[in-house]
């Protein structure tokens, strides 16, 4: 099996790397790629290099994921997140290949609480969520074969992230506050890529289609807060901020160009009986990369 990988240094990406590398020959692309494009905004140069490539399978880990910036650069967002995500879809096409892409549940309006199922209607807010949309659009009316995964709150130990950023607060500051009422599942880019490769290798035509995977329970991001400085009080990281100094406050303490959807819950159901699995609790990842974290500060 050859496979073909865009976007290979972002958090996803990264760790795709690492799953999909034994499932055959990894051609792993991103924007600064010499020999071959993996730059989103060269459409011709994507062709080019998807013909020479000729793989079994094409992975899409590119996206343009700043959500307050795409306010400010739609077209370009849509370039990224739709068109180049359309060509690749023409390209599996015509070459037989299957096309695995990751969209986001900033395609709903976040009314309501419960999970949004696969079949939901969808409304985004931004034009993140616009045209992340307009891509799963696009890759479904190509015609190839396709796994669509719509994820949420994504984390990885490579970069930044939430958990680093209240680590990083927590010991400079006596009081935090923290939004409350957008709810949502946090989703390691570690599972996300172990769920890829799992579905790759038990993928048939007729599974070809839409999912929604993201680790299993709720919390807001209060709650994903409280946990994560909970965690690292227990294993001896001094933080300046008491547990009760921990304020949750709405969204709307925090005006941002890009309005975030309240309700990310996704109903996991079509997923796990499609391709057989268990998603483990949100809080199993973000303990395990908690855990790597705090080793190199203490």
């Amino acid at each position: 099996m050859k496979i073909l990988l865009f976007g290979k240094n972002g958090q996803v990406g990264w760790e795709l790397q690492r799953s999909l590398a034994p499932l055959g020959e990894l051609i792993a692309l991103d924007t600064d790629c010499k020999e071959m494009c993996g730059d989103f905004t060269d459409p011709d140069g994507l062709v080019r290099t998807v013909r020479a490539v000729a793989p079994d399978v094409i992975v899409n880990a590119a996206a343009h994921t700043a959500v307050d910036k795409a306010e400010g650069e739609p077209e370009l967002a849509r370039v990224i997140n739709a068109l180049a995500p359309a060509v690749l879809a023409q390209e599996a096409k015509r070459g037989n290949a299957w096309l695995i892409h990751y969209s986001t549940d900033y395609v709903f309006d976040g009314c309501g609480d419960r999970p949004w199922h696969e079949t939901d209607s969808t409304a985004p807010l931004s034009a993140y969520g616009t045209t992340k949309l307009e891509g799963e659009q696009l890759i479904q009316q190509a015609g190839c074969r396709h796994l669509i995964f719509r994820t949420s709150w994504v984390y990885g130990t490579r970069g930044g992230n939430f958990a680093k950023t209240m680590l990083r607060l927590a010991q400079e500051r006596d009081n935090l506050s923290v939004v409350n009422d957008q709810v949502g599942a946090p989703t390691g880019a570690e599972l996300l890529a172990d769920i890829t490769a799992h579905a790759i290798r038990a993928a048939r035509p007729e599974l070809s289609g839409l999912y929604h995977l993201v680790a299993g329970g709720e919390t807001s991001w209060h709650g994903y807060a409280s946990f994560v400085l909970d965690y690292a009080r227990r294993a001896g990281i001094p933080l300046k901020v008491m547990p009760d100094a921990i304020q949750p406050v709405p969204s709307s303490a925090f005006p941002t160009p890009a309005k975030r959807p309240l309700n990310s819950r996704l109903d996991t159901a079509k997923l796990q009986s499609t391709f057989g699995l268990i998603l483990p609790l949100w809080q199993n990842g973000v303990a395990r990369m908690l855990t790597e974290i705090l080793d190199k500060q203490l």
